[in-house]
């Protein structure tokens, strides 16, 4: 979900085949199938509530249900309803109780939780095999954006590392406030992937249109291939009246940068009682548009692939073989978390030495965590107005913010929603490991004490 004062995700590419054409045209008959119109209750005329599940509820009912309590969500769609059509990103403060106890740095190391098929796309030697792997990589972590809990913004500075997973180690940065942008790098003896994350959204007073503006780069080492990711859309429905629910219908199109194969997927719209929500249908083409290898399933589930013909049918003898499937999850988890989740909000995945600029030392993230909304709220808070007071300070300084890990190219990535201004990584974090791997003596701090500190300036008081 987008919102608030910080912000995701992806490149630039072509559509192609029948196939997904004929579905895309198809794209405006579904998604108002179950739209209500909430015309019983005064004030709120014309107030779409979309339940994915159909049913007859009465759309006044549904609009009642969710996790807001009524008069908190009177008066923030009261507050609201002058940015509808606006792009909300770093306009508006959403209020801790929509929040889950993790920042927008944290939820882009999620995709690492099935890196094994980076591994495997690695070491294939069938170009279009390689591609299947790397496709449903990227797919995996739609898993886990399904939660209907929008993460905590990144302070500017402020960073997230992850270790003691599959040989990775990777970095990500909140590197600009305005507009919010992140960067991320992660590496291990298969891969390298790096990425300039932004979003771009639309409010459309009981829901939210938002639009991934960043740039994603994988490259598989043992072949030396570059891919890029163009990922679809997302829309968030019900965000203030009715329950939650998130969908991504459109394109996802991955681009093997080398070679000019290419996978195209098409991310089904939820349509009537929930008819085709979750799936997702596609091919791998070679560099000639022919398709090669057909994909399919639910990228909440599974994916699944089987060689085909020129005109896209399965390969007489050929057999569907199941290529991923999600994990088992924590069942009744407050926060819709998966383990590896967990894992990633723990100190069990943190370094040595953990930097002070860390998600995970955010008190009003902790806060959340042990179920202190009222403190949450504060502490957030007091960390927003900490961070308007240290760009004050930079600017009676003259200062420019400038990125530890990251720094902005020259580079200006065209994306399907507008223009990404990329920020490369600087290979410096790996020299701070290095020093803190060789030295003799580390100091440990601790984590229950260890204050949050992203700061540029000391006291953000210019003296």
């Amino acid at each position: 979900m987008a919102g608030n004062n910080d912000g995701n995700q992806s490149g630039s590419g072509n559509g192609g085949g029948g196939f997904f054409s004929s579905i895309a045209s198809s794209l405006s008959n579904f998604g108002t199938a179950m739209s209500k119109s909430v015309n019983g209750m005064l004030g709120y005329e014309g107030l779409e509530v979309v339940n994915p599940e159909g049913g007859n509820e009465d759309a006044g009912a549904e609009a009642q249900r969710g996790r807001w309590k009524a008069e908190d969500r009177d008066n923030y769609w009261k507050m609201m309803q002058k940015y509808i059509g606006a792009d909300i990103t770093s306009l508006v403060t959403l209020p801790v109780i929509i929040c889950e106890p993790m920042t927008n740095l944290q939820k882009m190391a999620e995709l690492m939780e099935y890196s094994y098929l980076l591994e495997l796309a690695d070491e294939c030697e069938d170009p279009h095999m390689r591609l299947v792997y790397a496709a449903t990589w990227f797919i995996s972590v739609y898993y886990a954006l399904q939660r209907t809990w929008k993460p905590f913004n990144p302070i500017l500075g402020e960073t997230y590392e992850l270790v003691n997973h599959a040989g990775i180690t990777f970095i990500a940065e909140q590197v600009c406030h305005h507009p919010p942008i992140g960067a991320a790098h992660a590496e291990n003896e298969h891969f390298t992937y790096d990425i300039t994350s932004k979003v771009k959204s639309k409010f459309l007073g009981n829901s939210v249109e938002v639009y991934p503006l960043g740039r994603s780069r994988l490259t598989l080492k043992k072949s030396g291939v570059v891919l890029d990711l163009v990922p679809p859309p997302t829309k968030v429905h019900n965000l203030i009246f009715g329950r939650t629910w998130i969908d991504s219908p459109g394109e996802m199109i991955l681009t093997n940068l080398t070679t000019g194969d290419k996978v195209l997927l098409y991310f089904q719209p939820c349509g009537w009682f929930g008819a085709g929500r979750y799936e997702v249908d596609g091919y791998v083409y070679n560099s000639e548009e022919e398709p090669k290898i057909l994909m399919t399933g639910k990228w909440n589930e599974s994916m699944s692939y089987q060689p085909c013909d020129l005109e896209g049918e399965p390969l007489p003898g050929s057999t569907m073989k199941e290529v991923w499937k999600a994990a088992e999850a924590p069942q009744n988890d407050k926060f819709q978390y998966t383990y590896f989740a967990h894992k990633i909000n723990s100190f069990d995945t943190a370094p040595k030495k953990l930097l002070p600029s860390d998600s995970r030392l955010r008190p009003d993230r902790s806060a959340l965590e042990k179920g202190d909304v009222s403190k949450a709220s504060s502490e957030k808070s007091r960390l927003e107005e900490r961070q308007r007071a240290d760009r004050r300070t930079r600017e009676t300084k003259c200062d420019e913010f400038k990125p530890k890990w990251f720094n902005l190219s020259n580079e200006i990535c065209p994306t399907p929603w507008g223009d990404l201004e990329v920020y490369e990584y600087n290979g410096k974090y790996h020299e701070h490991r290095a020093a803190i791997d060789k030295s003799d003596h580390v100091e440990e701090a601790d984590a229950k004490t260890a204050e949050f500190n992203p700061w540029q300036y000391d006291d953000s008081v210019v003296g």
